[in-house]
């Protein structure tokens, strides 16, 4: 019987081929794309195989993961308030989320279909014996990596989740999957990133940094390696992505551009322009969606010197008589611009390094790290005289003041660090400690009767 598979990732691939390729000739020679294809055309050729692949990129950008792990988590922290009126997004805000928030199954379902899409990806090209040798690993990495990122974000998010590695051809869709426990995920985290690492190369391909190479491999796993609490790998690997020359850390002005040589891994998008900007951004009379809270834009230091991400990341604004913090980090809300989503960026790597290096009691090199943050950012050199304790207590400050409203940093680092009762309850009303993780949606359960819920979510 011949095998037969969806081939959506195939087909929005095209929309952007000539972004994401160096080479527009390819997209005009493959022609318009099928709905379906056989599995052994769609990893026939290297052609055929890349647009596969790309495709996985676009429908990442497409289902706005970016936009919906770093809202939903942002107002779940305390590193975005919601200044809407949607009473399902403001569950969020207020940690009183239901098992049955329509925006928490969405985003469950949008990152389940990209490791649906990563396993036929990854199946196909492991089955093909057509491809180039070097094409082939370099496309296994890029999926590996895909799929490795949406399950770092989903057992974040939501724990212990069903562990798929399955492809459509075996039966992906049919089989009712339990959830699998948190440390099981991470191995296979750890199993597709170092494979990554492995097998892609440390040159990017295309223009933009918008595929990933070997160093976002171990620039993730640094980040996988650090939430794990192996401080020495978390070191080795951020220690790898520094020593690189391929990057620095420019200006606060520009550092998120596309061009920006701080970036490690974005992506791409036929605008320009962000949802971060679109959200973030609005017009002088209206408020934003979202935006910083007082007591984050406060808590910046203005001596001896401003901290530069207050007077460049934040712009205080009033509207009818409210005062926002908008957050312009991206400058561009809408039309035509120069900017991606930037998922990756090199100075999470020195502050992974620096919370790395005091775990090990390392305290001068920890130093140094977050020095080299610091003084991007305007500010003099933190103290030779702290203790473990305090330094990493000004790691964690400084993360705050560095990776507001991006990527759900903020919601990952108390929790990783069991700081989330003792920052947000007095805060927030509503708090308790199950908060930490969402619900597994309702509807999910009512489809896989396999699957548990989370304490706390019950009724």
């Amino acid at each position: 019987m011949k095998k037969i598979i969806n081939i959506y990732t195939l087909a929005v691939a095209f929309i952007s081929t000539s972004m994401l390729s160096t080479s527009c000739e390819k997209f005009v020679e493959l022609g318009a794309p099928p709905t379906q294809v056989l599995l052994e055309d769609a990893f026939r050729t290297d052609a055929s195989a890349r647009s596969v692949v790309l495709g996985l990129y676009v429908s990442t950008v497409n289902s706005n993961i970016s936009g919906t792990t770093t809202f939903y988590a942002g107002m779940s922290a305390d590193d975005l308030q919601y200044n809407g009126s949607d009473a399902s997004l403001a569950e969020f805000a207020n940690n009183g989320l239901l098992n049955t928030n329509s925006y928490v199954n969405n985003l469950w379902a949008s990152l389940y279909q990209l490791i649906k899409n990563t396993n036929n990806s990854v199946v196909g090209l492991e089955r093909s014996n057509t491809l180039t040798p070097a094409v082939k690993d370099q496309l296994l990495g890029e999926a590996k990596f895909m799929r490795a990122y949406a399950y770092l974000q989903l057992v974040n998010l939501y724990g212990a989740v069903p562990l798929h590695l399955k492809s459509d051809l075996d039966v992906f869709e049919e089989v009712d999957l339990e959830r699998s426990a948190v440390d099981q995920v991470y191995n296979q985290i750890v199993v597709d990133l170092t494979d990554a690492e492995n097998k892609l190369a440390t040159a990017y391909e295309g223009t933009f940094r918008a595929r990933v190479n070997k160093h976002a491999a171990s620039a993730l796993l640094a980040r996988v390696y650090l939430y794990l609490g192996d401080y020495e790998k978390a070191e080795t690997f951020s220690s790898k992505v520094l020593a690189s020359s391929e990057y620095s850390l420019p200006a606060p002005t520009s550092n998120f551009i596309n061009d920006s040589r701080e970036t490690i891994f974005q992506l791409a998008n036929l605008t320009g322009f962000t949802t971060f900007g679109a959200n973030y951004i609005t017009a002088p009379t209206i408020s934003p969606i979202y935006s910083l809270p007082a007591r984050v834009f406060n808590s910046f230091e203005t001596a001896p010197n401003v901290d530069l991400r207050k007077t460049n990341w934040v712009a205080p604004k009033m509207v009818s008589g409210t005062q926002y913090y908008a957050i312009t980090k991206y400058k561009v809300s809408a039309g035509t611009g120069n900017e991606y989503h930037v998922v990756l960026r090199l100075a999470e790597q020195y502050l992974i390094r620096a919370e790395a290096r005091a775990n090990r009691n390392n305290l001068s090199g920890s130093k140094a790290d977050v020095d080299a943050v610091r003084t991007r950012a305007g500010l003099t050199g933190i103290s030779n005289d702290l203790t473990q304790t305090q330094m990493l207590a000004a790691i964690e400050t400084e993360r705050l003041h560095e990776f507001f409203g991006e990527y759900a940093h903020r919601w990952m680092d108390l929790k990783r660090t069991n700081r989330a009762t003792a920052i947000l309850s007095p805060i927030k009303p509503n708090w308790q400690t199950t908060d930490i993780l969402f619900p597994i949606p309702n509807a999910q359960i009512l489809i896989n009767g396999k699957l548990t819920q989370n304490p706390g979510y019950e009724d």
